[in-house]
């Protein structure tokens, strides 16, 4: 039986945040007794669960707790380190053959190349997934931007293969450190795709819309972390700049954040009544009745791989306006709308006249793009394969 040990997510049963969920989906889908994930959690994260066992079992995957000391923004490389540690001696406890170690994010570079000695002495595999262009992220300082993009090179010049969930960073991983001749592969993040079971008359719907004095089909919306990599000055400034008479609703938590305050100052969005943070929303069901009511989505991510939130809205929302980077255009390509930062104006207020016709072109290209390249059962199914096909002799 091929065992994968999956590093770097706060764990399952997921609570949030994008690894957690693939982690949650990937051992939920998981169908093949040839295949066995072992899951490191960070105890924190099970306690959200009331799990407090050292080893528990959840959707079939052998899940271990690790106790990690609050140390700062370090926390989360020496939750690696020790998650990795205790997962390669489990391994070779259990008499492993040929297992993998599939590391989530390349936070712990300058300390791989320990580790990956000790992969190789039993005879296991080392996969990283890079995630984006974290270093690139303005919430780090200049020296850690420094740090992650120094521990990026130094996991992808250890790894066996690398996993990217995005097109552009496979191709950016295959450029920047071609010296490595690095070996890659292509599998997406993935979606649900079914519809919300919620409609209009429900309670839960009509107390949100009325809390927040919204109307369906009558908002753009926004959902997704509030950092200023995702663009929220200039969909705000656009949006402001536009002639529409629909709300623009801001799904995300703004609070003790000092982004927030900058924004205010840079835009006065305060001063324009259409423009509506009405915090997060964690109810999933609502969440996706929301996205489906809204009458476009804006999506501003200028440096992740592939984003939950853009499939989420490609799956549910009719039209979606897309800021037009490589990221983006990869995943929604001719099934939305293109902006660039000085433009967005302009695409909103076309986006106002387009026909009812063209609306369920783009949103049946989206559909039926999201359906078989996205699903959660398209990307489990890919990721079953290339976890037991190394199984099948590839050195």
């Amino acid at each position: 039986m091929k065992k994968v040990y999956i590093i770097g997510s706060k764990g399952i049963p997921a609570k949030y945040g994008g690894f957690e969920t693939f982690v949650d989906k990937l051992t939920a889908g998981h169908q093949d007794e040839n295949c066995h994930y072992v899951v490191a959690c960070m105890r924190e994260n099970s306690l959200k669960s009331n799990i407090t066992e050292d080893i528990f079992n959840y959707q079939g995957a052998t899940c271990f707790n690790v106790d990690v000391p609050n140390i700062g923004p370090a926390k989360a490389v020496l939750y690696d380190l020790i998650a990795l540690n205790k997962a390669i001696t489990m391994a070779k406890e259990n008499n492993d053959v040929r297992p993998i170690f599939y590391v989530l994010a390349c936070r712990i570079g300058p300390f791989i190349a320990h580790y990956k000695k000790r992969i190789k002495a039993i005879n296991g595999r080392l996969f990283v997934n890079p995630d984006g262009h974290e270093w690139l992220r303005e919430k780090w300082a200049a020296p850690i931007r420094k740090y992650w993009k120094f521990s990026e090179r130094l996991m992808i010049k250890h790894s066996d293969l690398i996993i990217c969930d995005s097109i552009t960073i496979e191709k950016y991983i295959q450029h920047e450190y071609s010296s490595y001749t690095p070996k890659t592969t292509y599998i997406a993040y993935g979606t649900d795709i079914e519809p919300s079971n919620l409609t209009k008359d429900d309670t839960a719907v009509r107390d949100w819309f009325s809390k927040h004095a919204i109307t369906e089909k009558q908002y753009y919306l926004i959902v997704g972390r509030f950092v200023p990599e995702n663009n929220y000055e200039a969909m705000i400034k656009g949006f402001m700049q536009s002639d529409t008479k629909k709300n623009l609703v801001i799904i995300t938590n703004v609070e003790q954040n000092k982004f927030y305050q900058k924004l205010k100052e840079r835009t006065a969005f305060d001063s324009d009544k259409r423009i509506k943070f009405v915090g997060t929303l964690y109810q999933q069901d609502l969440l996706r009745y929301v996205r489906e009511q809204a009458f476009a989505y804006l999506h501003g991510h200028e440096v992740g791989g592939t984003n939950p939130s853009l499939l989420e809205a490609l799956s549910s929302t009719a039209i979606n306006l897309l800021l037009d980077v490589g990221f983006n255009r990869e995943v929604g390509q001719n099934g939305a709308l293109y902006w660039g930062k000085n433009t967005l104006s302009t695409i909103i207020n076309e986006t106002e006249k387009i026909d009812d016709t063209t609306i369920s072109q783009l949103q049946k290209i989206a559909l039926t793009r999201m359906s078989e390249q996205f699903s959660w059962q398209h990307i489990i199914a890919c990721y079953h394969n290339i976890f037991l096909e190394k199984q099948q002799g590839d050195n």
